[in-house]
């Protein structure tokens, strides 16, 4: 959520960067807002300042036997007291409604982020391996003879409808192979802790990584009121929700493997074949929540973490800058890694990385505490280290061979007792 104060300040800066991201100018509606609420606060802080001036000098005209004035300043408390409760009720309506105002307004792009209006102006930061020559027809994953049996659709769709899945078999243990393989990564070697978190979820909770108000069509609701999160950003974020930390104690890096929940609004035909884009999936996420001055650096560092899974499990790659118009909702700067399919003959997003400075800190009320300093707000940072359903994808295509079989990544036969190949019969072997 954006600081109404820093609107107040440099209204000027709040829409220049409203229009890199091809917004209209907002500081206008909002300063109003902001004004007629003001205004109304102020308004009843003087009747109510008024009501006690005459709440005191009632008993002092009854000890006088005034009885005018008794009652003339009687009822003047009365009709004071009437327009103090009015005015703070139209001050909640107008604060609630410069709240959603602000709640509705994206993140500012930081200076340097690219310029575009959707992912064809992505910009192209790095690029890792080489894709294998091929001397026959690639195919994507769900027509590999290897995962002809460990990856069944039509149950799933009898059971839940479309864009489900059933794996079973190999496809199963690889699939839990990678989340296995991503976490002891994560935890031992890039100093993230470890993190098992709910997958409901409270109205709040969504709202602080700012999935609600604007995106609630994007997620599942329950019958009482709890949200299947979309991802493990949400609880892992929100673990700071309302604390003031000391400084000393960030930056703090989490991971956890999830079950992940979108209900894909807006994506009808988009990627129906096989399981790119599941309603149900699994995810590694990654959390950072620090302090302004090391949140750029976090943000490479996290990037780092995520690229060098991929570089592990020899996956080529790109991580992509993207533009003002792809970027998400709560990001000032986004890395999106785009592993390469060779099923498809292109790259596709397997991790988005993102730096939100202090938009959801404020919206969450977490902040921390410098050294002699004042507190201040966090900043957060969120990705994918990585979605394991399309690593697993990446890992089918990229091993096919001739034959049907699949050749499983080195990091990953630790994890399978040695085995190193799905065979085209569906065995590990």
């Amino acid at each position: 959520m954006h600081d109404i104060r820093s609107i107040r300040e440099n209204p000027a800066a709040f829409d220049a960067g409203l229009s890199r991201r091809a917004l209209p100018p907002m500081s206008p509606e909002i300063l109003a807002l902001d004004e007629e609420r003001r205004a109304t606060i102020k308004a009843a802080e003087d009747a109510k300042a008024e009501a006690n001036a005459a709440a005191r000098d009632v008993g002092a005209a009854k000890a006088r036997g005034d009885d005018a004035e008794f009652n003339r300043l009687r009822a003047l408390v009365a009709d004071s007291k009437a327009a103090v409760a009015t005015l703070e009720e139209q001050a909640k309506v107008r604060d609630a409604a410069l709240r959603d105002l602000l709640m509705g307004i994206p993140n500012l792009p930081m200076d340097g982020v690219p310029l575009g209006r959707d992912e064809a102006d992505n910009v192209e930061a790095k690029r890792w391996g080489t894709p294998r020559a091929l001397d026959f027809k690639p195919l994507e994953h769900f027509d590999l003879p290897a995962v002809a049996r460990g990856m069944d659709f039509a149950t799933a769709a009898k059971l839940s409808g479309a864009r489900f899945v059933i794996l079973s078999g190999a496809v199963a243990r690889v699939h839990r192979a990678l989340a296995q393989f991503m976490l002891d990564v994560h935890t031992e070697e890039n100093g993230l802790t470890e993190m098992n978190t709910p997958v409901l979820v409270r109205d709040e909770a969504m709202f602080g990584t700012n999935q609600l108000p604007k995106f609630a069509e994007d997620s599942y609701q329950t019958t009482n009121g709890w949200w299947l999160i979309p991802t493990a950003e949400v609880t892992l974020t929100n673990s700071v929700a309302g604390e003031v930390l000391d400084e000393a104690a960030l930056p703090r890096r989490m991971t956890a493997h999830t079950l992940c929940f979108r209900s894909e609004a807006g994506s009808a035909g988009k990627d129906t074949s096989g399981m790119l884009r599941q309603h149900q999936f699994e995810k590694v996420e990654m959390v950072t929540i620090c302090t302004p001055e090391t949140s750029l650096a976090e943000h490479d560092r996290m990037t780092g973490c995520a690229e060098g899974i991929l570089e592990r499990l020899n996956l080529p790659y790109r991580t992509m800058v993207l533009c003002t118009g792809d970027m998400g909702f709560g990001a000032q700067k986004t890395h999106d890694l785009e592993v390469w399919l060779p099923g498809q003959n292109t790259y596709r997003e397997i991790s988005s990385v993102s730096v939100c400075g202090d938009f959801q800190a404020r919206r969450m009320n977490a902040r921390y505490r410098p050294a002699g300093g004042k507190p201040d707000f966090v900043h957060t940072l969120n990705g994918s280290g990585l979605a394991v359903g399309r690593c697993l994808i990446a890992v089918l295509e990229n091993g096919q061979q001739a034959d049907g079989s699949v050749d499983l990544p080195e990091a990953l036969h630790p994890y399978l007792r040695g085995k190193t190949r799905i065979t085209a019969e569906g065995i590990l072997a």
